[in-house]
């Protein structure tokens, strides 16, 4: 448990921080009157996302590895990070979708087939809880992969 203190830490850190961005981008109006945006504003959320990645090996490096990683240990340390993150993603989801943002999966059904984008049957298919749940279950252990797989690139030393 020792040698994954730091992956647990910044694993929760990452949590935390997807779920305060979460709350900003509801605050934002993009969960509502400025919906329409986004498709884009959330992507940004890659930036703190991958942010969180370099600091979380950089802490693993200096202080687990002595300020020597290699890529592999680099590698191993974003995936475990990656594991918990994916292991905890759908109570995360959970509480953006029921404690932050309620309405959301309302108003992008709402917004899909008022503007022709989705059936009303394929939007409903779409946004609900299950749904992104399962998106989540997918799309974390891909993409904290690839963020893993090019940060212990660059955090190696």
């Amino acid at each position: 448990m020792r040698n994954i203190k730091i992956e647990l830490k910044w694993a929760a850190i990452f949590v935390l921080m997807m779920l305060a961005w979460m709350l900003l981008e509801r605050l934002g109006g993009f969960h509502d009157s400025r919906i329409e945006q986004h498709a884009i504003v959330t992507n940004l959320v890659a930036i703190p996302a991958i942010s969180v990645y370099v600091f979380a090996l950089l802490d693993k490096r200096k202080n687990h590895y002595g300020g020597k990683m290699t890529y592999v240990q680099g590698l191993v340390t974003g995936l475990i990070i990656t594991l918990f993150v994916t292991l905890v993603s759908p109570l995360t989801q959970y509480i953006t979708s029921e404690v932050i943002t309620p309405d959301y999966f309302k108003n992008m059904i709402k917004y899909s087939v008022n503007n022709d984008i989705m059936t009303i049957e394929e939007a409903r298919a779409n946004f609900n809880l299950k749904s992104y749940i399962v998106q989540v279950l997918i799309g974390t252990p891909v993409m904290g992969a690839v963020t893993s797989a090019v940060v212990a690139i660059f955090t190696k030393k």
